[in-house]
């Protein structure tokens, strides 16, 4: 049946049965592919045939999950990595050249600034940033050596919301490819390329396989942009395991259900924080005191699983909050069914000297909080006795 629900290609979205009539996709634990013949063979190899070959290339467990993600995100095509980075790492090294230049939006994930300002310089690869509430300054950056902007939405840890359709018609009037982060939304909440994005990024550890087990990324968008992005990840081998893939793509089949469960949780949690007298602000896109409220109601279904907010009394007020946490975990990760806190500043973003980590809006005082799928009226008892 043509155009069902989100919900329902979540679920349904499978691999052809084979002669055993299984109802649940097997897992395909193979490195290699054979042929019926030489001929079989040579076309293959000649890519005359669309088959698999050899597991760095192609699986059918990674063709599952990846079909799944593509229909969530409305793309065209898409590629499975073995983690987040190496879908970001391999997102851009397989579309620039040494020579050119990226704009950047400042609040992006540690690991992707120290990507953009170690690593591609010793390539001749060059960054630019611009702050995430001045989108004017976007136009200003573009060089003719210019090749793609790159954003998250909402950011990582702030959770703030950059105008993602602003960003399209940027790129579009510049001809320059539009790369997104969407991991803190899940293509649940969120769909970037109807935005005007070119592409799509993922961590397919956070919300996607949303009970902390595997590592996992994946890219989607366009047929063009993905397949040179196909034909170098072939060559240096960072594909997703057919194991990992298999657990991913059974998770997506409760995707819609889990993470309306993270945000219910998250929205009851920043409602509560906003009146604590032990806390200084709090962030989190659906509360109507967040500065892009209407924009992230434009943008996206729900405001995600994660609050930010900081606590009073600096950096000793926020280590005694964290010591006293005892129900939720101390933890990097997010998008986990268990609830994690976080100190952005000495952990996820530390690579980023004090003024950076300001220019972002990371306080040392900051929290960030990846609310799980407990009862919210214990996450919130964990974190007021904390804050005590």
């Amino acid at each position: 049946m043509k155009n069902n629900k989100f919900e329902t290609e979540a679920v349904r979205t499978q691999l052809e049965r084979t002669q055993y009539l299984e109802h649940s996709s097997p897992l395909y634990l193979t490195s290699s592919f054979v042929f019926e013949d030489a001929e079989d063979m040579r076309a293959s190899f000649a890519e005359e045939k669309d088959r698999n070959i050899y597991s760095r290339y192609s699986n059918p467990n990674s063709s599952e999950f990846i079909e799944k993600v593509c229909k969530m995100e409305g793309a065209e095509s898409g590629f499975a990595f073995a983690s987040g980075m190496a879908a970001v790492f391999s997102t851009f090294a397989a579309l620039l050249d040494s020579g050119d230049h990226i704009i950047s939006a400042k609040s992006i994930f540690g690991s992707t600034h120290s990507l953009f300002t170690q690593f591609f310089p010793k390539w001749n690869i060059s960054t630019s940033y611009f702050d995430i509430d001045n989108l004017e300054r976007v136009e200003e950056l573009v060089q003719s050596n210019t090749k793609v902007i790159y954003a998250e939405s909402p950011t990582n840890p702030g959770v703030d919301i950059l105008d993602l359709e602003a960003l399209g018609i940027i790129a579009k009037k510049h001809g320059l490819i539009l790369i997104i982060d969407n991991c803190f939304a899940s293509p649940y909440l969120q769909q970037p390329i109807k935005f005007g994005a070119d592409l799509v990024i993922h961590s397919g550890t956070k919300l996607m396989d949303g009970q902390g087990r595997v590592l996992a990324g994946i890219t989607v968008g366009s047929f063009e942009l993905i397949d040179k992005i196909y034909r170098f990840s072939r060559i240096t081998g960072p594909a997703l395991s057919p194991f990992n893939a298999w657990v991913l793509s059974k998770s997506l089949e409760t995707l819609a259900l889990r993470v309306d469960r993270h945000c219910s949780n998250a929205l009851q949690l920043a409602t509560f924080l906003e009146d604590h007298s032990k806390v200084n602000w709090v962030k989190y896109p659906f509360l109507k005191s967040h500065p892009k409220y209407e924009l992230a109601k434009k943008q996206m279904k729900a405001g995600g699983c994660v609050v930010a907010f900081e606590v009073k009394g600096g950096l000793e007020a926020g280590k005694k909050f964290f010591d006293g946490i005892q129900l939720l975990s101390l933890s990097a990760n997010l998008g986990d069914s268990r609830s994690i806190v976080t100190h952005p500043a000495s952990t996820t973003h530390s690579k980023l000297s004090a003024e950076e980590r300001e220019s972002v809006g990371i306080s040392d005082g900051m929290v960030r909080v990846s609310v799980g799928l407990e009862h919210v009226d214990d996450i919130i008892r964990d974190i007021e006795q904390a804050l005590g």
